[in-house]
């Protein structure tokens, strides 16, 4: 007798096993290996019942800088971050990303998928800088592919024709606040709203049967 294996979520058909999971760091710099890594957020992506995809759960931390980490004034007056500011109630590097971490695990368990894949603007940026603090923080249960990722940069570009965040969100009818901007938690919902809008335009496309 033949017991069926339970059918797995529709979204761990969708991106070959992939949870996206959008990602986004507010910096102390430029350089991943000696610049402050500051604040983190992800936003998981999830699948309605009619297969358009949507923004999930959304985790913030507010990152304590490595002992030695650069911090650049020009970084600091972009992102209005105040590294020592007593209320910022910052965790130790290795602490924020093994909460996050094992949210996102969870995440991925709960969807069936094997692992996350990062989904970034400019997403090059935010997934050196990851991988650059799970290196130094020695943490050994990275939830993340380790080097592919999905860039709402370059599918903005091909789908409407700007790669500025801002301008994206605008041209895409997506709400933008700029006084809210250089927020890690809110530039990774927007870039969640763009990723999922983007993927959704090509739902139908997805769903047509292959020719050959």
């Amino acid at each position: 007798m033949s017991i069926d294996k339970p059918a797995k979520p529709p979204i761990a058909e969708r991106f070959r096993g992939f949870l996206p999971v959008v990602i986004d760091v507010e910096t102390g710099g430029f350089n991943p290996n000696t610049d402050a890594l500051l604040e983190i957020a992800g936003v998981v992506i999830e699948m309605q019942e009619d297969g358009l995809l949507k923004r999930g759960q959304t985790w913030r931390y507010h990152i304590q800088p490595f002992e030695g980490a650069n911090l650049e004034a020009a970084s600091l007056a972009v992102n209005g971050i105040d590294p020592f500011h007593p209320l910022r109630l910052a965790l130790p590097e290795p602490e924020a990303l093994t909460r996050l971490f094992g949210e996102i695990r969870r995440a991925v368990k709960d969807n069936g998928c094997n692992r996350a894949v990062l989904v970034g603007h400019n997403a090059y940026f935010d997934l050196n800088f990851l991988n650059a603090a799970v290196t130094r923080c020695d943490i050994k249960r990275n939830p993340f592919h380790p080097f592919s990722c999905f860039d709402t940069a370059t599918l903005g570009g091909v789908a409407f024709g700007q790669t500025v965040l801002a301008k994206l969100a605008m041209t895409a009818g997506i709400p933008w606040n700029s006084s809210e901007a250089h927020s890690a938690a809110y530039d990774a919902e927007v870039t969640a709203d763009l990723f999922c809008l983007i993927c959704n335009r090509f739902k139908g496309m997805y769903d047509a049967p292959s020719i050959g």
